[in-house]
């Protein structure tokens, strides 16, 4: 498969631009590098989902998001965002009220920087427009793992805002993102 990324508005760009481009933003802007970043994906969101939904009919034959088999929605999604370059990734659920996007190769992931918190911010707003236009309601997401923290995948959760609130108060009291999950 090949990516049509001119006839999609999308832009080829490499992963070395990405770990670059949240370095810099780091150094100069500390915390808010990762609202800037976040902002950014969530606007990309829009243009990535419209590419999608005009990718879908000749890679499925499904001509509606809407229509796809949930059984097939991971392995959908990764193709098409393997095609752009971005990396594998899988779809589970995670308890009754989020569901988990996992990849061992994510783009914009640095495995090399050792950070301290998961930082493929531009990915999560990216998901969080993407996947609450897929949905037909505002989602929220939060990298729980990531491989730039030496995490051996980028995991995502995306959920309802209130849910994933709850999540980031669950992990900022030292307790794990599973238990609220299963509750």
């Amino acid at each position: 498969m090949t990516a049509q990324t001119s006839t999609h508005n999308i832009l080829g760009v490499g992963s070395g631009a990405l770990h670059a481009l949240r370095r810099s933003l780091t150094r100069d802007l500390g915390d808010q590098a990762a609202v800037c970043l976040q902002e950014a994906g969530y606007a990309a969101g829009e243009q990535v989902y419209g590419s999608f939904c005009r990718w879908l009919p000749a890679h499925t034959g499904v001509g509606n998001p809407a229509d796809l088999d949930a059984r097939a929605l991971g392995t959908v999604l990764s193709s098409f965002f393997q095609e752009l370059g971005w990396g594998n990734l899988a779809i589970e659920r995670v308890g009754r009220s989020a569901l988990a996007i996992t990849s061992s190769d994510w783009a914009e992931a640095d495995p090399g920087e050792g950070s301290e918190l998961p930082s493929c911010y531009l990915a999560s707003g990216l998901f969080a427009d993407f996947i609450g236009r897929m949905s037909d309601t505002p989602v929220a997401v939060m990298e729980v793992e990531c491989r730039s923290r030496t995490d051996p995948s980028c995991r995502f959760l995306v959920g309802a805002p209130e849910t994933m609130e709850a999540v980031y108060e669950a992990l900022a009291a030292g307790r794990d993102y599973e238990s609220v999950l299963s509750d």
